[in-house]
């Protein structure tokens, strides 16, 4: 029986599904009827129309930041509905969201899922390593030969440098550059949508109960940090 927080994912392949809403309502139906009965919430919705191989989802990018920021399992129709990409499955296999899959009721959110997921990228990346052998030996023909291969200063380059107080610095701003990372999706989303100031940004991310790093409700001046930490648009 379904409880807690969910986040549902819904994709479709081409424009022509998307408008016609073909394929959309029957994996809303399967989503409703998995969480039927128990105690739970269905904060978001996200439909996204686009292909199975590619890695660049910004809805599929967004559900998993929102589920992130809330402790929300995510939920997925159909299992392939998810993706056919082998880098896709491994990003979502190393997130902290527990995902569900509608078509398989016996296998549990969390490890038993992520376990799943790790097999398919598994038995997908076979050919993977057959190739990065065929790329070894290619380097190691080159090598051969008297190329030079990677940076002859990097081990330098390293030696010498500060400890202490700069690593435990350094550590917080990747801590607040993961953050960052970690709710890119669901910020992209709110400017799509024409939340775009750092006002609006911070009255939405409250609005929908997402914490700030050290807990409690957003102000505009750790918002402003946060938009600082995103990659430019380029």
């Amino acid at each position: 029986m379904a409880s807690g927080k969910f986040v549902s994912y819904l994709r479709v392949s081409t424009d022509k599904q998307g408008r016609s809403g073909l394929g959309i309502e029957a994996q809303r139906e399967a989503v409703a009827s998995y969480l039927n009965g128990g105690r739970w919430t269905l904060v978001a919705e996200y439909v996204e129309t686009e292909s199975g191989r590619k890695s660049d989802r910004a809805k599929l990018a967004a559900a998993l930041s929102h589920a992130k920021a809330i402790g929300a399992k995510l939920v997925f129709a159909k299992l392939d509905r998810l993706t056919r990409n082998v880098d896709l499955l491994r990003s979502l296999v190393a997130s902290d969201v527990d995902l569900v899959f509608c078509d398989l009721p016996s296998v549990p959110p969390g490890p038993m899922g992520k376990f799943l997921l790790t097999q398919m990228a598994a038995v997908a990346e076979l050919e993977a390593g057959l190739i990065g052998e065929r790329t070894k030996k290619a380097l190691a023909a080159a090598k051969a030969r008297g190329v030079k291969l990677g940076n002859p200063n990097g081990a330098r380059a390293l030696r010498g440098k500060q400890t202490g107080n700069a690593e435990a610095v350094a550590r917080i701003k990747q801590k607040a550059a993961q953050r960052a990372i970690d709710l890119q999706g669901l910020i992209d989303g709110f400017r799509r949508s024409g939340i775009t100031s750092v006002r609006a940004i911070t009255d939405e991310l409250n609005r929908q109960g997402i914490n700030a790093p050290r807990g409690g409700q957003w102000h505009p001046t750790a918002v402003a940090r946060l938009l600082n930490r995103l990659p430019k648009a380029a």
